[in-house]
Parts: C-alpha cells; sequence; structure tokens
C-alpha cells in the first residue's frame, strides 16, 4: 500500500518530471490562473490538499520514529523560550549527545520560479534552502533539545540532513524488524507520499461541476 501510486499520481509524477502538459489552462479557487502544466496547483497556499499533506509526511515521520522503537509526540508545546513556536515532533527519549530531538517538516515545489534554476544546477538545491528557513525559524529553540528540518522536494529530494536521519531511523527499524532494506523503504515511502499529493493538489485547482445538464 504504502510504495503504491494510482495511475493518476503516475500520470502527474512524470508530467512534471518531463516538463509535460498536467492539465487544460483554467483559473484556480483562488483566482489564480493555472497554466497547462498545473505548476500554480503545488504552490496555491488555499489549496486543502497543503495541510492535509504536512498532516501525512508528519504523521509517517512520527511512525517510523516508533518503529525504530523511539517514543515520541507530535506539536510538543513549550519548547521555545520566546516565541512560543513549536516543532511538529520531538522524541520522548535522548537521540544523540543526551539530547532529544525536534523536527519539523516541509514541502517545497521544486519547480516554483524562484527555486527552479538552483534545482537545475544542483539536486536538492530547493531542498536546502527551505531546511534552512525552517532552521532560522527554530534558531531561538531551548538548547536542551536537538533540532532537524525535514525538507521535501515535490520531486521527492530531501535535504542532506535530513537524508542523514532517515538513514540512522530506518537503520534500527532494521534492528528491530530484520528487513535490512527498510532505509530505502523509508525514503520510497515519503517520495510516494510526495507524488500522491502532488495528483491532489492538481486536482484542488480544477474547477469544480454543479452536475448541471
Amino acid at each position: 500500500m504504502w510504495l503504491k501510486l494510482d495511475d493518476e499520481a503516475v500520470r502527474v509524477a512524470v508530467g512534471l518530471r518531463l516538463g509535460l502538459d498536467l492539465c487544460e489552462p483554467h483559473q484556480c479557487h483562488c483566482g489564480s490562473v493555472v497554466d497547462a502544466r498545473g505548476l500554480h496547483s503545488f504552490v496555491c497556499k488555499r489549496a486543502p490538499g497543503r495541510a492535509a499533506r504536512h498532516h501525512a509526511l508528519n504523521d509517517l515521520v512520527a511512525r517510523s520514529f516508533a518503529a525504530a522503537g523511539v517514543p515520541v509526540t507530535k506539536e510538543p508545546a513549550g519548547l521555545s523560550r520566546t516565541d512560543g513556536k513549536r516543532p511538529d515532533g520531538l522524541t520522548l527519549v535522548p537521540w544523540q549527545s543526551g539530547k532529544p530531538l525536534c523536527w519539523d517538516v516541509t514541502v517545497i515545489c521544486t519547480l516554483a520560479d524562484s527555486y527552479v534554476n538552483g534545482a537545475a544546477r544542483e539536486a536538492g538545491a530547493a531542498a536546502e534552502v527551505a531546511a534552512s528557513r525552517k532552521e532560522e525559524k527554530y534558531a531561538d529553540l531551548d538548547s536542551r533539545y536537538l533540532f532537524e528540518p525535514i525538507a521535501v522536494e515535490t520531486l521527492g529530494v530531501l535535504n542532506s540532513s535530513a537524508n542523514s536521519l532517515l538513514k540512522e531511523i530506518g537503520y534500527k527499524i532494521s534492528v528491530n524488524t530484520g528487513e535490512s532494506r527498510e532505509v530505502s523503504f523509508l525514503h520510497q515511502r515519503i517520495s510516494v507520499l510526495v507524488q500522491r499529493f502532488n495528483a491532489i493538489l492538481l486536482h484542488d485547482s480544477l474547477p469544480t461541476t454543479d452536475g448541471a445538464d
């Protein structure tokens, strides 16, 4: 289930990768024009699929920690001394150097105008920019905690430090399950989740029909 895509998700994933037209030009519900490649769909702040994608990705990360034998809590309160910002999750036991680890997830559109040039020069460039922004956002997090941004591009690439974290989680899961491919499975689950939601976001922007003749 976790590593399967339906036909529409595959169509959108291939179209994004090859720069193909995904839809007829139309007006998004937010009022913006969506071109034939559908790119506005993946950055529209009013798309309901954005929040669902965020919650699904964070839940996947939290469940992966749990599968590795690391208890966690999502959206912990009171970790910042100044502004009350809440990361997406926290390990309830020390992760490294005697400190629990906090994480925050985000998905960034690789093909957005502000990222496409950097992404064309280096794979993962957009994810690294998004990860840096998360680090700045939580720069004043209490020093008792470690912080790790998990930034995923719409084409499935993660920032380098998140890759390292997921490898460590995957190895711990392998110890528990005896399955040596858990690292690969974890990366694949994240990539497949993002591709599924790319199709959902595209459909979020399409005009609705009222069923009238």
